[in-house]
């Protein structure tokens, strides 16, 4: 089969086509044929080097890239129930330190980390879900809110703070989202938008006097969504580096996206919106990353095998 693979580290000219051997389900485990792969900025942070740089990962002179998954169950593992050989299903890799990653033709993955395929969509669009919509969903559970509490979410129109409004929004919380298109904001459910150069302290205790119940923050804005923020309520962050001191009591946490195959399977039931900028085939990877770096994309980049 094919495989992308980074050697070494450095710019996306690192990444190759290798050819390797199809792998074999072990215990517990499915392997998929590999009909799309989302290219998320976890991506371009393996490839380079970043993550080992930070001590997530062993250095490696050949790494697997690629999170997200959607195809179809191409064979079982010993001891695997609740799947069927040409089911069309969706996965999450969480493990980093990995030879192949879902950027090839087929991926093994533990059947925990599995779900079916959200129905109504197609596996391009199937596979901008598992990364993306699990650390929302997880990050929102950290949070503790109830239905009328208000949360700020940064960076609302990108992939996680999208789910992350969407989600938020079907749980009856009040949303106040911050990002670039307020049409696209408020039809996944906020109920306030504010630009990404709105001032987030004054804005925010405008429209809440007293500040939200609770901040989700996707966009690095670090202290200023904290001051957003009203005591002792909470804050959640997913972006390196971007952890506030915990001031006035409001419990502060990092979130890390962990694989959850039944989150995943409630999350594809859930209706959610996908968004998708380009397809592009699998000896484009590099192309993809560029255009990743480069930003002003409106969905993910999904690599279709």
């Amino acid at each position: 089969m094919r495989a992308v693979v980074a050697r070494g580290y450095g710019g996306p000219e690192v990444l190759q086509i290798i050819d390797v051997a199809i792998p074999e389900p072990g215990e517990g485990q499915v392997r998929i044929r590999v009909a799309a792969a989302t290219v998320n900025p976890v991506d371009l942070a393996t490839r380079s080097g970043a993550l080992a740089e930070a001590g997530l990962m062993a250095p490696r002179e050949m790494t697997g890239i690629g999170w997200d998954v959607a195809g179809e169950i191409d064979r079982l593992g010993p001891g695997v129930d609740g799947f069927t050989v040409g089911q069309q299903v969706i996965g999450l890799r969480d493990l980093l330190d990995v030879s192949f990653g879902a950027y090839a033709d087929y991926l093994v993955l533990d059947a925990t980390a599995v779900a079916a395929a959200p129905p109504g969509h197609s596996a391009v669009e199937a596979a901008t879900l598992p990364l993306n919509g699990l650390t929302a969903a997880q990050s929102l559970d950290r949070l503790g809110l109830s239905e009328g509490d208000t949360l700020l979410v940064t960076g609302g129109t990108g992939a996680v703070g999208g789910f992350a409004v969407e989600l938020a929004a079907q749980q009856g919380i009040r949303v106040i989202a911050q990002g670039s298109d307020a049409d696209f904001l408020r039809s996944i459910g906020a109920q306030w938008t504010l630009s990404r150069d709105a001032d987030l302290v004054a804005e925010v205790r405008r429209l809440v006097p007293g500040g939200v119940y609770a901040a989700f923050d996707t966009s690095g804005a670090g202290i200023r969504a904290l001051a957003a923020v009203r005591d002792r309520g909470s804050f959640v962050t997913v972006v390196g580096g971007a952890d506030p001191t915990p001031l006035r009591g409001i419990a502060v946490h990092h979130h890390w996206i962990h694989a959850d195959g039944q989150a995943l399977a409630r999350l594809a039931g859930q209706g959610l919106t996908a968004r998708v900028a380009d397809t592009l085939p699998l000896h484009a990877a590099a192309e993809a990353h560029a255009r990743l770096a480069a930003g002003r994309l409106s969905g993910r980049l999904v690599l279709t095998p």
